[in-house]
């Protein structure tokens, strides 16, 4: 990983010099990134679209930096060990940036605090160019009941630089339709093999919604999808299936799949493998315990290599087709969306998945987290329906990707 530091320093500017100086934290960065110390003079030379940030090395460099800070990429980071006065000039420079209402952030601390908030900072650099050019199926419409999931595709393309795909349903039937039982015969098979149970529901269903997996997976190919929503709700008034397997064997494939066709879902799904690699899991927040600070999130599709264990059940709701009890492994979990017209808006917090519910009256996979933040987001200022949940820790990724990106945190 290169990372290109445009240096700020009083004098004459020596590169060996500045390197001596500032040792201790280049040799902890050089442990992560190869480094490139450049002149400010010289910042033209660095190549297009690469890591940089401003490096504050002394005092003194105030004009210098407020005279070219059209050369860092937005919003503004400032690198400062603080020696040699760099702290109290990053501040000055930090102060008359936020004095024209632009975003700004000082990295200061230990060498390896530093370090730290580095890498975190490269982690959303990174995760903001993979999400350049994606393409995200809308497969049918998205359900009559998610009146707040609306996406404007265009200001989505703007901001994220992503591309919303509408496809037809038809598509789906017509390939569905071409599938056979026989086609998906091996693939069912090893699916219930591998399930602790299955309940409420006959092979017969199990096979057609693996040709409806299939299908919508031929459309990912064909259409050169990263991502896909599906529109249950049709899927179950002309198939009598709800697309719950689909959605669960694609995202163990890599590709982020939603439910219901939410807009916001699914791009929040997208951003959370841009950031971490996981796969997650999408669902309903089900109850609220203000009390406990608890929130059971509960939905019929999860992908299974999030799970200990599955059972395949039928569709809460529909009653119909197949729907997945995934059974998940208690601990530290971080609970994310991305909502608003143009995905400028968020919520995110770690918790504690305690445990795994099999209450009669919500969808089949229930679990139940202890959040860090209060619960009350959920009943006063929610975003959505539709939240994401992600294994282990991840807020401070999550939080710093945003704010690059210049989001609005809902709490």
């Amino acid at each position: 990983m290169d990372l290109y530091l445009i240096i700020f320093t009083s004098g004459n500017y020596r590169k060996e010099q500045v390197y001596e100086s500032h040792k201790d934290l280049f040799v902890a960065l050089e442990n992560h990134f190869t480094l490139h110390l450049i002149n400010y003079k010289d910042a033209d030379t660095i190549p297009s679209n690469s890591y940089k940030m401003a490096f504050i090395a002394s005092g003194q460099v105030e004009d210098k930096v407020i005279s070219n800070f059209s050369i860092f990429p937005y919003p503004i980071t400032l690198l400062t060990d603080g020696l040699n006065n760099s702290l109290a000039a990053a501040m000055e420079i930090a102060a008359w940036i936020r004095s024209k209402d632009m975003k700004v952030q000082i990295i200061h601390g230990r060498t390896q605090e530093m370090v730290s908030q580095v890498l975190q900072h490269h982690q959303a650099f990174q995760a903001r160019h993979y999400l350049k050019g994606k393409r995200i199926g809308v497969v049918g419409t998205p359900s009559s009941w998610l009146v707040a999931c609306h996406v404007d595709y265009l200001l989505a393309s703007k901001r994220w630089g992503v591309t919303y795909v509408d496809i037809p349903i038809e598509e789906v039937y017509k390939l569905y339709n071409q599938i056979t039982d026989d086609e998906v015969g091996v693939e069912a098979s090893l699916f219930a093999t591998r399930a602790q149970a299955c309940q409420d529901t006959t092979p017969e269903i199990l096979l057609q919604e693996m040709r409806l997996y299939k299908a919508v997976k031929t459309i990912c190919k064909e259409e050169k999808l990263d991502a896909v929503t599906l529109s249950g709700a049709l899927l179950t008034e002309e198939l009598q299936l709800t697309g719950c397997l689909a959605s669960s064997l694609l995202n163990d494939e890599g590709i982020p799949s939603g439910c219901e066709g939410d807009l916001q879902a699914i791009m929040t799904l997208l951003m959370a493998k841009a950031l971490t690699g996981q796969t997650c899991f999408m669902g309903n927040p089900a109850f609220i315990d203000t009390q406990n600070n608890e929130l059971l999130l509960a939905h019929c599709s999860i992908p299974t290599s999030m799970t200990d264990s599955y059972i395949i059940r039928d569709h809460f709701e529909a009653a119909t087709g197949i729907g997945i009890q995934g059974i998940v492994h208690p601990g530290d979990v971080t609970i994310f969306r991305c909502g608003g017209e143009c995905l400028d808006e968020y919520f995110v917090t770690e918790g504690y998945l305690t445990e795994n519910m099999n209450l009669l009256t919500a969808c089949r996979t229930q679990l139940r987290i202890k959040l860090d933040k209060p619960v009350s987001y959920f009943l006063k200022n929610p975003l959505g329906n539709h939240h994401v949940m992600l294994l282990g820790k991840h807020a401070q990724a999550i939080q710093e990707f945003m704010q690059q990106n210049r989001c609005k945190l809902r709490e």
